[in-house]
């Protein structure tokens, strides 16, 4: 019978890519190495994709199909994984360790192919296992299909991606290994990045700060990705107003500020108008931190935004030596490097005769300024991919996220709060990754042992989740690993809400669910309460977006329609939480018709 469903899956997408005649195949080859650099004056060796960080831009129309063939020429294991595609159909290209493949392991290759349908604005890619992705990430621009009409709100002169990053002078690797082994936090970074720069206020680093160049009265569209590590940031462009038009590549309704918020794993397009004085002017971000008691890297990254005519003006809108990634080439439907990433250890003096206005940022613990920014964003109902946002639920969950401990190792010495060692959960479970296997793979073959599918609709337990007194309770703390996921039938509607506690520390969580969008509902402070909250739902106009924070010491609820078969991951996006636990997955069932069966695997799988 599957066999019968996959033939006939088959010959439905023949028939629909026939259709499709303005879509194209765009190739790429992803080559995982690493690569010797130069910043904040020292020598470092970290891992790329085709010796540059960020990696290759890709530039795709709505309904192309993409085929990226990951070469791992590196001495670790390696995924990539698709940020906010929905991978309808190529559910085996997700690019999630040990969920929807194993690692390609070094000296193996893996062809990864999806269609980019649906969708329309900012994605990224980037590295799905351990803390590979801090120099692993590159952003995705999915323009309209040709041939439709532009985007729903004016054309901008320009365009520029925005890649917000982090930085260590240390090898990652050894440094989520360190904090593992000792059961602590992992060392903080040393700076931020735009576009793999971390800005002039840091040394040796002024040749290379990333600027670019605009016209006065001309409008222009930022695509800001943040692809840092464990912080969320603020980002302002000093004197300027912008309009936020998309976030996580689908459309709002305009929203004028004069900063953005964004999660790892977020992305935010706005629309800038150059309509200050001649001169230059900081774009700048540094973290927002929810939890007082975090140590954390408290550096601010800047990059120049310069008009033409200033005295420091440039001659090109794209600082040389600064990767902003592809370019399609329509001629033989391949991607081609644009500009080249080049480190430079050495500072000189700036040709500028003006130093560039710097904003007033928020201060790093303004949750008031973060709440306003993501309360106000709404979705534009008439705009392409909207969906309607479901009025009725057929599963409805509660979900706490927070940290938590686990005993430490008899004999060893751990460095977590009250000698034990630091964890995280998902109403009280706490992921473990299978290794055996792919959690997709288990679940396409019917293999039993890989996971258990007994996650449940309420929490293990129920108390005062956000009474700080609690924070170190003994009864509610210390959590179990397991590999506890959640199984739903095909087009179930389910409704999340994500409850903050203060195990440990009250912290804001960036929730990611791969595979769909979401409607978000409402958020609010404290305890959600079931009999009074949902009358501040938005069931006219609810964000729709794949990255969520849970506010700090309070809940959001989500709706979203489980209509895309397989296995996704859901997880906190700081990458301090991902690898202790903060972790589940949703296995959604087959709906029974070709193109809504989960195919199955490609011959070159990686395995275990």
């Amino acid at each position: 019978m599957a066999h019968v469903l996959f033939i006939l899956a088959l010959g439905f997408a023949l028939f629909t890519s026939s259709c499709l005649v303005s879509a194209k195949v765009v190739h790429h080859t992803f080559t995982v190495q690493n690569t010797t650099v130069q910043k904040l004056c020292q020598e470092r060796v970290i891992t790329t994709v085709n010796g540059v960080s960020p990696g290759p831009l890709l530039k795709v129309h709505e309904g192309d199909r993409v085929i990226v063939n990951v070469v791992n020429e590196s001495p670790y294991n390696v995924t990539i994984h698709w940020h906010g595609i929905f991978q309808r159909q190529s559910q085996w290209a997700d690019g999630v360790e040990y969920t929807t493949q194993c690692p390609i392991q070094p000296g193996n290759s893996y062809v990864q192919s999806f269609n980019v349908t649906g969708q329309e604005g900012t994605l990224w890619w980037h590295a799905h296992i351990g803390w590979l992705r801090a120099t692993l990430y590159g952003g995705i621009i999915i323009y309209p299909r040709k041939g439709r009409s532009d985007y729903p709100f004016p054309t901008p002169h320009k365009e520029y991606p925005i890649i917000l990053g982090e930085w260590w002078n240390a090898n990652v690797v050894d440094v989520l290994s360190e904090a593992l082994a000792t059961g602590g936090p992992p060392n903080i970074s040393d700076a931020f990045l735009v576009n793999g720069q971390p800005g002039d206020l840091f040394p040796c680093s002024s040749n290379d700060t990333y600027k670019i160049s605009v016209k006065s009265g001309k409008t222009y569209l930022l695509r800001i990705i943040n692809a840092a590590l464990i912080n969320q940031l603020f980002f302002k462009i000093a004197n300027h107003n912008f309009t936020v038009v998309a976030i996580d590549a689908s459309y709002t309704e305009p929203y004028d500020t004069d900063v953005v918020l964004v999660a790892p794993g977020q992305t935010t397009d706005i629309l800038l108008t150059a309509n200050q004085s001649i001169g230059s002017y900081y774009m700048a971000a540094r973290p927002y931190i929810s939890n007082p008691a975090v140590i954390f890297d408290n550096t601010t990254t800047t990059a120049i935004l310069e008009y033409e005519g200033s005295n420091s003006s440039t001659s090109s809108t794209l600082t040389p030596g600064i990767s902003t990634g592809v370019e399609s080439d329509d001629h033989n439907n391949t991607l081609r490097p644009s500009y080249i990433l080049q480190y430079k250890g050495s500072d000189s003096a700036t040709s500028s005769n003006s130093t560039p206005v710097m904003p007033t940022l928020p201060a790093y613990n303004d949750t008031d300024t973060a709440t306003n920014f993501n309360t106000n964003l709404t979705a534009l109902v008439n705009g392409r991919f909207c969906r309607d946002v479901p009025l009725t639920v057929d599963e409805d969950m509660l979900m706490t996220t927070g940290l938590g401990l686990v005993a430490c190792r008899p004999n060893a010495t751990c460095a977590g709060p009250l000698g034990q060692a630091l964890a995280a959960s998902i109403s009280g479970f706490s992921f473990q990754f299978p290794t055996k296997l792919s959690m997709l793979e288990a679940h396409f073959n019917n293999v039993s042992g890989i996971y258990n599918a007994t996650f449940p609709d309420q929490p293990r337990l129920s108390f005062d989740y956000t009474n700080t007194i609690d924070s170190f309770d003994p009864s509610l703390v210390f959590t179990t690993k397991s590999t506890t996921v959640k199984q739903v039938k095909f087009n179930t509607t389910l409704q999340i809400v994500f409850q903050g506690t203060s195990l440990v520390g009250t912290e804001n969580h960036p929730m990611h669910l791969h595979g769909v969008n979401f409607h978000v509902m409402a958020q609010g402070f404290g305890n959600y309460d079931n009999s009074t909250d949902p009358s501040k739902f938005n069931l006219v106009n609810p964000l729709l977006r794949n990255t969520i924070g849970v506010p700090v010491g309070g809940w959001v609820a989500i709706r979203f329609r489980a209509n895309n078969p397989g296995v996704w991951l859901l997880h906190c996006h700081l990458d301090n939480h991902l690898p202790i636990g903060l972790v589940s997955a949703f296995v959604i069932d087959n709906g029974g018709t070709p193109s809504t069966t989960l195919p199955p695997p490609p011959s070159d799988l990686p395995k275990c």
